[in-house]
This record gives C-alpha cells, structure tokens and sequence, in this order.
C-alpha cells in the first residue's frame, strides 16, 4: 500500500511539474511558398506561436538546416498566453529548382524540440551575358578560357567546343597563336557580328601529341589582328590507356607493378645539399612491364628511370633527385609513374623532408 501511495505521489508531482512548464504551440509548421523567382531575391514567412504553459518560455536555439535560410527569433522570455513569431527567410540566389528545408526550435518547453518546414520552387532567373560568358578577351566574351578534354585514349581524336560571343558594336575575327600540331582550334562563324554568339571549337590528336598522363597547352588569341599575350585559352588532357575491355585472362596476364616503398623522408638537411633516392620496381607480372612517363611535380627534382622496359621478375630504380636550394621550411614532392599495369597504371611517390633555415646549424 505504501508503494503504491508513493507511486502515486510521484505521478502527481511529474504531472504538476508539467502541466508548470512553458508549451509552445505554433498556428502551423510547414508552409509552402510555391513558385518563387530567383531574380526576385530573398522571401518571408512568419510562424506564429503561442506560450500555452504557466510559466514563461525561453527560446534556446532556432537553428535552420541550411545555409540559405535564415531565422529571427524573439530573445526574450515570452509570458504566459503571449503571442510571438520566428520570421524564417530563404535566399533563393543560385538554387534553382525544388527546395524543402528545416528549422528546429529548441527552447525550455515542455514539447522542448519542434520542426518547422519550409518548401517551394525556385524559377531560375534569366542569365545575363556576364553571367553565361563571364571570361573577357578584349572585345568577346567567352564561356571560360579552359578547355578540359580529360580523359583521352592513345590513340584517340577528340573535339570540344567554348561557346564566345560579341558583345561589341563591330565585327570580330578571333585568330589564334601558338597552336602546337596536336590541335587544331578555330572559331565558327570565323568572324562574328555585333551581338553574335559562336563555338570555339579544339580537337586534340593524342597520336600526333605523343604523350602520357595529364598534359596541358596554351593558345593565345588575337581579334582583327591586334595581339594581346593575355588572351590565352588552357587546354589540357589526361592521355591514359583504357584497361576497361580487358577480360580476367587479361589482366591475370597482364604486367604488375610493385615498389619497395613509395615515400621517402630525408628528414632535417640544410639548404645547400642535394638530396637522392632510389625507389626500387619491380614487375611481379607475366608480361613485360613498361614504364611510360615517370614526371615531378616540381623542377627542383629530377627523376631518371634506369629502365623503362621490365620483363618479368625483373627489377630496376627510379632515381630521384632533389634540390632544396632557395627552399624553406616544411617539403613534399611527388612524381607521377605511369605504366602499362592495369591496376596501377598511374602512380605516385611521395619525396620530402624539412630545410634547416639559415644560421640555424651554428647554434
């Protein structure tokens, strides 16, 4: 009977401490703004609650899911029966599309934790000419002066197009310097009129470029003749072999390749002595290895393999050689091995060490 008076009186207490407790209600939770458009900025909308408890209620936190979305929240403690609001504004800017985001209110409530939802759809705004062609080569616009052709096969052509246009109130001839064998580029129509849109369009030969790994060149453009050594166009390309049709057999055949480390720390040296090391490749596979393109990220290393083709079991080193003159503090290096291992047909090792400042080995 005791424990049941107990019980009882601990129930009656719990109840009385809540029913004590603030209670944040709010008129609605989610509201849909529709379609909205991005040209026309930021919207609003307000929540409305109300403190239904007896005691008054502090909001803790209103924390918003997303960076585009911002509360406003009352800081102070909101009586008993009072009405107050949380205004929630999204930014629509660059979010084109459906959107549906959160808003957790945290407070001394007793309902401690409420969502609020907010949802709609963003009408993309129409975009400018110095937004669809924001690169500026004297009088044209051009949609970027990077062409990326990524991966090409050896072997390979591939074509890739830079949407231009004219801005201006003349004719434009765009020409172009500096164009290395491997590519060809011009631009269609060759000459554009005032307010005229146009392709630049590059093709890239991988058989004529004769290379391995990430490659990259620059073209210079010129209009009606007048040359300017800052309008340069980018264009690189990864040429790297494609092992994606070989069957099991294949591969089970193919070369491996396998160093006896693949970093190496010289640890403290000073600024005035060269550093070398020899990494040793081994080929464990059943068809010769070939090492086609061995490059550092840095000039102040030079990397000379001592082969390049390994038959089986064989092993040979890759030296490298690093010059920390004119360099200071913390170092560290890469070089890019290549090969024709189609699991690890483009590998890097890791060089580096830490420069002693001047002075500092007499003390």
């Amino acid at each position: 009977m005791k424990h049941i008076v107990t019980t009882l009186a601990f129930a009656l207490l719990t109840i009385v401490g809540w029913a004590q407790k603030p209670n944040i209600s709010f008129e609605e939770t989610q509201f849909d703004f529709g379609e909205i458009k991005e040209a026309d900025g930021p919207v609003t909308h307000r929540f409305t609650f109300t403190n239904k408890g007896n005691t008054p209620l502090v909001l803790h936190n209103v924390q918003a899911s997303c960076g585009c979305t911002t509360p406003s929240w009352p800081r102070t403690p909101i009586q008993p029966n009072a009405t107050s609001q949380i205004d929630v504004t999204f930014n629509p800017a660059n979010r084109p599309g459906t959107f549906s985001k959160t808003i957790t209110v945290t407070s001394n409530a007793s309902n401690a934790q409420v969502t609020l939802r907010i949802s709609g759809k963003v009408m993309e705004a129409e975009k400018t000419i110095e937004q669809l062609y924001p690169t500026v080569f004297g009088e044209m616009r051009l949609q970027d002066s990077y062409i990326p052709f990524t991966k090409i096969i050896p072997g390979e052509t591939k074509m890739a197009e830079l949407k231009v246009i004219n801005p201006s109130s003349e004719w434009i001839t765009p020409e172009f310097l500096n164009v290395p064998s491997h590519i060809h580029i011009a631009c269609v129509p060759a000459t554009l009129a005032p307010g005229q849109e146009g392709l630049i369009q590059a093709t890239y030969d991988a058989v004529m470029k004769n290379d391995w790994g990430y490659v990259s060149d620059q073209v210079y453009v010129t209009f009606n003749g007048v040359r300017s050594y800052s309008n340069r166009i980018t264009i690189s390309a990864t040429i790297q072999e494609d092992f994606t049709r070989m069957t099991d057999e294949e591969k089970a055949n193919a070369p491996k390749l396998e160093f006896d480390s693949q970093s190496h720390d010289w640890g403290e040296i000073n600024a005035t002595d060269k550093q070398s090391h020899d990494f040793v490749v081994k080929n464990t596979g059943n068809q010769n290895l070939i090492i086609r393109k061995v490059k550092a990220s840095c000039g102040c290393t030079a990397v000379t393999p001592a082969k390049t083709v390994l038959a089986k079991g064989e092993e040979t080193t890759i030296h490298v050689e690093f010059n920390p003159s004119g360099k200071q503090g913390r170092q560290q290096k890469t070089i890019t091995v290549i090969t024709n291992d189609p699991d690890k047909s483009n590998v890097l090792l890791r060089i580096s060490c830490s420069i002693k400042s001047p002075g500092s080995e007499l003390r």
